[in-house]
């Protein structure tokens, strides 16, 4: 296995399972003796974590909300993620930018070449190209949990008090669903579709066999029924 480190995203609306599945694949690339990196957007640094709550709870319009998520994107990137790459670890992070687009840009209706733009100025990286040139910081696979909005609100019922996305009606998750299509669209390579209608362990094989065709986990983890 490469020793280069490898940045995978997992998206999809809350009650799709995101969580659960994250930590069963960081067990399974310890056990291959992979250092792991887990962490979340927004989130993931003292100031992420700080801007992440005023998102989530507090009344704003949409041009700050983007802006406050990209701020944070950046320290993430800069405090956590292209450190961990550089290392060779193995990041698995909550949600990346393709939320921005699904949620921000899809849900609320926000413009998307605007949200292009900011992608473009966050997650360059100057310098750690090939030959030294920049480049746009991307996962290097984007697990996208796919998941009707009417299911996730069954799973989620009674379980929290939800936040100011999760209060959102249905109807905006089926924006939000048809937001991480798009991107799906856009970046077919990058991006592996995870049916999570269904049971748990076969979620984590749709997950595990995504991994195995690439080279980065073993055929004997695929064929674990886990978490």
């Amino acid at each position: 296995m490469a020793p280069a480190g490898i940045f995978i995203s997992f998206e999809g609306i809350d009650g799709a399972g995101k969580s659960t599945h994250i930590e069963g694949l960081a067990q399974a690339f310890r056990a291959q003796g992979r250092a792991v990196t887990q962490t979340r957007e927004p989130g993931g640094t003292p100031l992420a974590e700080k801007l992440r709550a005023m998102v989530l709870a507090d009344a704003m319009d949409d041009l700050t909300e983007v802006l406050l998520l990209f701020a944070a994107r950046r320290d993430h990137l800069l405090q956590v993620i292209e450190p961990a790459l550089a290392r060779g670890d193995m990041v698995l992070c909550d949600r990346f930018t393709d939320a921005t687009f699904a949620y921000q840009g899809s849900g609320r209706g926000f413009d998307w070449q605007v949200l292009g733009q900011l992608e473009q100025w966050v997650q360059n990286t100057p310098g750690q190209g090939a030959g030294g040139t920049s480049f746009l910081r991307q996962p290097d696979l984007t697990l996208w949990f796919d998941l009707p909005p009417e299911l996730a609100a069954q799973r989620l019922a009674g379980a929290r008090l939800p936040d100011r996305f999760e209060a959102q009606p249905v109807e905006f998750f089926r924006r939000v669903a048809n937001g991480y299509a798009q991107r799906l669209a856009a970046a077919p390579g990058r991006f592996a579709s995870i049916d999570a209608t269904l049971e748990r362990h076969a979620v984590w094989q749709q997950i595990t066999q995504a991994l195995v065709r690439r080279g980065w986990l073993s055929i004997m983890v695929s064929n674990t029924k886990r978490p």
